[in-house]
């Protein structure tokens, strides 16, 4: 679905511009996403997943620092970082996007957006926190 990879790299840009900027969700929504020439889908879908990275920051940074042990977590690159943290988003709060999918959307855009190595230490992250996810979600089942 190369159109829903416009609309996550409409949501990395806004999660960009609201980290460096601190301006809220919506400021940051009405500057970039709702200005976007793109359908009214994909900007409903980039919103979701702005939004929903954004508000749930902290829960997803946890998830970050436990499996980036041999990093300082404000010493990874700040574009991995946030595309790190949307692709965790779609795994744990929109359950119609396959895992497999985020972590390759993930993979490509960090090597579109960011360094040489990006794609590969994206994935490394990724599949040890999906693993994690997975672990605990059949804890919790039990």
């Amino acid at each position: 679905m190369k159109e829903r990879r416009i609309a996550r790299e409409l949501a990395l840009q806004a999660m960009y511009a609201q980290e460096i900027s601190h301006d809220s969700i919506l400021e940051v929504d009405q500057r970039l996403i709702e200005k976007a020439e793109i359908s009214d889908d994909l900007k409903i879908f980039a919103r979701n997943i702005f939004s929903t990275t954004i508000k749930n920051k902290e829960i997803i940074d946890n998830y970050i620092k436990a499996k980036s042990k041999n990093w300082e977590f404000s010493r990874i690159a700040i574009v991995d970082r946030l595309i790190l943290r949307m692709s965790i988003c779609e795994f744990l709060y929109f359950d119609g996007i396959p895992s497999k999918v985020s972590i390759s959307e993930g993979i490509e855009i960090a090597k579109k957006f960011s360094t040489e190595d990006s794609g590969s230490f994206v994935n490394g992250i990724l599949d040890a926190v999906l693993h994690m996810i997975i672990k605990e979600k059949k804890t919790e089942a039990i």
